[in-house]
């Protein structure tokens, strides 16, 4: 397997970068504009999207002033650009303007768009040859290949913001990468890392969603907590480094100190230690390939005391063999795992069904859908349709 990032590439640290954040009002968009706003002199904002959140994308739109801010629901275009009349900042809706988002003219595309949604605008992103922070792990699981097809084409530089494989990307050799022997993503565990099966099926959304040491927002808490992210992150994983799907290994690490790490042929394990912040993956991309200063509490081994690491549960945790056994298979499988999950995850906080029925609805669809070969994004837009019609069937069926 090739190399699939691009480390050789960058700018040089006098310039002033411009960015894209897709996904403003999310999380890791939030944690973009702190970081931004903490060295507003290297950096400048072109663009900002945002799902529904109107009043904090104007909020932002007229701190940071960037030439575009679109809102994805179009009932909301009215109210954003009413909120921002008074300013140079051209409002905008729709899928449509996401794109137009994506395709301006910046440095950097922060791809921040959680879910699904976030697909089309990243490629348009990769397809002008941005360099793409991705932190839509999404955007791998269901098109993989096409993505990375388009990274190649384009020249495309691609960087890891997820905290698991930014490590990995900051350890990885990969000028020898035959010396690699296997790579470990490590895993908090979770909310209900030692709670039993049967206290599971009583778990409320608002538990779920209270993650023990990362603050994120409420779908990527649920698959957190069912482990899923981890079976996403473990697709994601393959895409982005040159190993086999066999060379991809969890350890649950409950303290999140250790973001992942490479394990090599001589013995040696290469890993990248933190505090749980994703301002310092956020950090690493937006300055890569140097580093700058993070407003974050800086890591104390002391304080902490011990780092300790167990192997995950596949019993109560049967997520990360879905999403494995769908990696190994292909086709459309990590697709409609990808769709099915999201759905029920959705349903799960509308208290349409149990916590353990995630897991449930998800493989249900992944044994009634059929496995295809998707080729462009129209396939892959339709085995999502299909696998999330599949997943409120179930869900229709459990309730």
């Amino acid at each position: 397997m090739e190399m699939k990032v691009a480390p050789e590439i960058g700018i040089e640290s006098t310039d002033k970068r411009s960015i894209t954040i897709l996904g403003a009002t999310g999380s890791v968009g939030c944690n973009t504009l702190e970081l931004v706003n903490h060295e507003p002199d290297n950096f400048e904002v072109v663009a900002l999207t945002g799902n529904k959140n109107v009043q904090l994308l104007i909020e932002q739109a007229r701190q940071f002033s960037p030439e575009l801010a679109v809102i994805a629901d179009e009932a909301l275009y009215g109210e954003l650009k009413e909120g921002l009349s008074d300013t140079q900042v051209t409002a905008a809706a729709g899928e449509a303007a996401l794109n137009e988002a994506a395709d301006m003219k910046s440095d950097i595309v922060m791809a921040g768009i959680v879910g699904v949604a976030g697909l089309a605008p990243t490629l348009t992103a990769a397809r002008r040859g941005a360099i793409v922070a991705l932190a839509n792990k999404e955007t791998l699981v269901c098109a993989g290949d096409l993505f990375l097809a388009e990274i190649d084409r384009s020249g495309a530089t691609l960087l890891p913001v997820d905290s698991e494989h930014n490590a990995i990307f900051q350890v990885f050799d990969f000028d020898h990468a035959d010396s690699v022997d296997h790579l470990t993503l490590t895993a908090s565990g979770g909310p209900f890392r030692t709670t039993s099966a049967a206290e599971m099926t009583e778990v409320t959304p608002a538990q779920a969603v209270a993650h023990p040491n990362w603050d994120m927002g409420a779908k990527i808490s649920i698959d957190s907590a069912t482990m899923m992210n981890k079976g996403l992150e473990l697709i994601e994983a393959y895409y982005l480094f040159p190993v086999e799907e066999r060379q991809i290994e969890i350890l649950v690490h409950p303290q999140s100190v250790i973001h992942s790490m490479v394990n090599y042929k001589d013995g040696s394990v290469l890993a990248q230690l933190g505090p749980p912040d994703m301002r310092t993956p956020i950090a690493y991309a937006l300055a890569w390939p140097n580093r700058m200063t993070t407003p974050g509490q800086k890591l104390d081994l002391a304080e902490i005391g011990q780092l300790t690491f167990e192997a995950p549960d596949f019993e109560r945790f049967p997520a990360l063999t879905l999403a494995r056994d769908a990696l190994i298979t292909g086709g459309s499988l990590p697709t409609l795992l990808n769709a099915a999950n999201e759905v029920a995850v959705r349903c799960f906080l509308e208290e349409r069904i149990g916590f353990l029925d995630i897991t449930r609805v998800t493989e249900d669809v992944l044994e009634k859908a059929p496995n295809q070969d998707p080729k462009s994004l129209e396939d892959i837009s339709q085995c999502d349709l299909l696998a999330r019609a599949l997943a409120e069937e179930a869900v229709t069926a459990l309730t």
